[in-house]
């Protein structure tokens, strides 16, 4: 502690200037001894209970750091849900849009395709059910008719008679 300087004025201005002085240099010099006395006692007393504090300060950083992960980890679990279920909702639309574009261009394909006079798929369709009905009646047909027996070939020379026998008959009928 500082000590004060005891004494009245009268003293002093009777005792001189030098009493002063000294009792002054006196009392700085304690004060300055209690001051570093302080300091060197802090000092001791921060390096026993420095490794102490450094303790106690790695495991309220530990605590720290699993708790701001813990909610981390939760902000990023709920972003996650939001994102996923955004992404869901974009992607139905997108379909939904992609499904009326293609509806769109396949009308003004087909629309095209006609004006060229491109047959559709309907219109080949028709075709090779009336080509596939033909084809039965045909068949038919050639059953309902009698088979005639195919004619061997004759020598040329035998059939130049036969030829004006033919006229005969196409003129007689």
């Amino acid at each position: 502690m500082v000590k004060k300087v005891s004494g009245s004025k009268e003293k002093m201005v009777k005792g001189g200037a030098g009493l002063l002085d000294s009792q002054l240099a006196t009392s700085v010099k304690e004060s300055a001894q209690q001051i570093w006395l302080a300091g060197m006692g802090a000092f001791s007393k921060a390096q026993e209970e420095g490794g102490k504090v450094f303790e106690a300060l790695v495991k309220e950083g530990l605590h720290l750091q699993k708790k701001t992960q813990g909610l981390a980890e939760d902000k990023l679990g709920e972003v996650t849900g939001r994102m996923s279920a955004m992404a869901d909702t974009v992607s139905a639309k997108a379909g939904q849009n992609w499904d009326k574009l293609e509806a769109i261009f396949e009308a003004r394909t087909a629309k095209a395709l006609s004006k060229l006079g491109v047959p559709t798929a309907k219109d080949v369709d028709a075709l090779v059910k009336r080509v596939d009905a033909l084809a039965t009646a045909v068949g038919k047909l050639g059953r309902a008719a009698p088979a005639k027996a195919p004619r061997a070939a004759k020598p040329a020379a035998k059939a130049a008679p036969k030829a004006p026998a033919k006229r005969a008959r196409t003129a007689s009928a």
